[in-house]
């Protein structure tokens, strides 16, 4: 039934962060799109993709040379 869905500790592991970092991120609204199941939070994996993805950012370029 859950698949597709991953736990937030199973998040926090994949993304190499704390379990409190995504509690942070949820009560200031930065974190992917969650869903509460009683006192269990699950996030679909598709819209962590989309959410990492609308996080990337480009590399910024080097103007002139180093000498």
């Amino acid at each position: 039934m859950l698949s597709g869905w991953i736990s937030r500790l199973d998040l926090a592991l994949e993304l190499d962060l704390t379990v409190d970092t995504l509690r942070r991120w949820e009560a200031r609204r930065v974190d992917p799109p969650c869903v509460r199941a009683g006192r269990k939070i699950y996030y679909r994996r598709e819209a962590v993709q989309e959410w990492l993805q609308q996080q990337e950012q480009p590399t910024p370029r080097r103007t002139g040379a180093r000498r």
